[in-house]
């Protein structure tokens, strides 16, 4: 990977240099280090630099200030998506993560209505989150204290999704339940393989490689289970009775049957369900682990955690959403907890047009990088950016302070759409969890032996596999 004298054809430039290792540019640095090679790439030449992957040119946007500047300032300009080889074969420039124009315009829309329709943080919803609550507590219990993995929350906010999607929570013995979950795991291990990175750069040679043939067909088995539902919500069309997103994207195919060009094709309808299966289940559910993990790690944090929590929660009840106001500590833990694990931290834009930017022209097209791993470790904005430290979002005393480069969830026209739902369920499962149990690393474990340093890079960055003990709480 090379770093480019010039920025683009035209105006302005930056330095060169080498990158080591054939790694996709939205993903990560391994945490052991201090810094990664975006931030010392920046540190010597500037927030904004051009990088070679293969035959392609990227632009890098580091920092908060520029980040901020290009999401905000520049939305229409960078707001679309590039075409990257996997993508374009998953979805064919269909659903809502990587679709461009109208097609991504109306989808996105369309379903940011529908889920608020559907309750998304809304109290109807927080409702549904408490009885899944309940259910994860029970498997919890089942343990009996001794040790179980981290991935097993993921049980909880995985259905809170499945629920949107689908229109009912799943038991966590239901065969398809455990289908879905197996499958997921499956890609997004898949989309982190150095594999499937050479076949993005160089998807001429596909036919050596095989990880994206085995992703493809790890797909193709999820959408049938999507077909299914789709088939029977299609059986049930009814105005009166869309309990899910997929009830309501049939509802609105069939309103537009006679409509020459509607976007509301089986295509669309089956990528937009995929795109939030799969994105919308892996980031709330990793988030989650990584939080339990860190309390692990922190044991006097999450004391003073549990401290707050019996403060300010009558004994016999859950927190609310709306309890967060009075609880600081909390609040600001949960922030820290999404800002130090920069969980999806380079996804990728194209400039819609051509675009003059901070002196540089970049021409319609051409693949930027956001960088929001430097947003949310930038040392202009963060006192100790790679240390875990609830106190960046605390005053002196002791009250909850928003920042403004906390933008784990990005920002402008292409912010994430479940993120209101996604806050409302990681505050009511934490609390909820540590309110019943205390989370301990497993007999023989020490906390310093509990690992941070090396996250597993998947789609997102997850932690490494770990086990956990719950001790029921008197």
């Amino acid at each position: 990977m090379l770093v480019n004298h010039s920025l683009a054809s035209g105006e302005g430039g930056t330095a060169g240099g080498l990158l080591s290792a054939p790694s996709l540019p939205w993903q990560t640095a391994p945490r052991d280090r201090p810094a990664g090679d975006t931030e010392r790439l920046a540190e010597e030449y500037g927030p904004v630099f051009t990088l070679h992957f293969g035959f392609q040119k990227v632009v890098v946007l580091t920092g908060y200030e520029v980040v901020r500047e290009a999401l905000v300032n520049y939305t229409e300009e960078f707001v679309d998506r590039p075409s990257i080889p996997i993508f374009d074969q998953i979805q064919n420039g269909n659903g809502v993560f990587f679709s461009i124009g109208e097609l991504w315009r109306t989808t996105r829309r369309f379903t940011v209505s529908s889920m608020r329709n559907l309750g998304m943080g809304k109290q109807m919803m927080e409702g549904k989150v408490f009885e899944e609550l309940h259910f994860l507590i029970e498997m919890i219990k089942s343990f009996k204290g001794e040790p179980f993995s981290l991935r097993s929350f993921n049980i909880a906010p995985i259905n809170i999704t499945f629920l949107m999607l689908f229109g009912d929570r799943f038991d966590y013995k239901d065969p398809t339940f455990l289908t879905l979950l197996r499958l997921i795991d499956e890609v997004m291990i898949l989309l982190g393989s150095p594999y499937l990175n050479y076949f993005n750069f160089y998807p001429f040679l596909g036919f050596l490689f095989k990880t994206h043939k085995i992703l493809l067909e790890k797909i193709e088995d999820v959408r049938a289970i999507i077909r299914q539902y789709m088939k029977a919500s299609r059986e049930d069309i009814n105005e009166n009775s869309v309990r899910s997103y997929t009830d309501a994207l049939i509802f609105k195919q069939h309103e537009e049957k006679n409509k020459k060009d509607s976007i509301f094709h089986d295509e669309n309808l089956i990528a937009s369900i995929l795109d939030l299966v799969m994105a919308g289940t892996e980031t709330t559910a990793t988030t989650l682990q990584w939080a339990i993990l860190l309390m692990m790690k922190y044991p006097e944090i999450q004391k003073k955690v549990q401290e707050e929590i019996g403060r300010t929660i009558k004994v016999g009840t859950w927190a609310t959403y709306e309890d967060r106001k009075n609880m600081p500590f909390t609040n600001a833990v949960l922030h820290e907890v999404q800002r130090f694990i920069t969980l999806l931290p380079h996804v990728p834009r194209c400039t819609a047009v051509d675009t003059h930017f901070r002196g540089y022209f970049l021409p319609k097209g051409i693949i930027v990088i956001p960088s929001l791993t430097s947003v949310l470790l930038d040392k202009t904005q963060w006192e100790t950016p790679h240390q875990f430290n609830p106190n960046h979002f605390l005053d002196a005393e002791g009250n909850f302070v928003k920042r403004e480069a906390f933008l784990p969830f990005s920002t402008g026209r292409r912010n994430c759409i479940g993120e209101s739902l996604a806050k409302m369920e990681l505050f009511v499962f934490f609390v909820g969890l540590l309110q019943t149990f205390t989370f301990q690393p497993q007999p023989g474990v020490s906390e310093s032996d509990l690992d941070l340093t090396v996250p597993q890079t998947t789609f997102t960055l997850r932690p490494r596999p770990q086990a956990t003990c719950a001790i029921l709480r008197e």
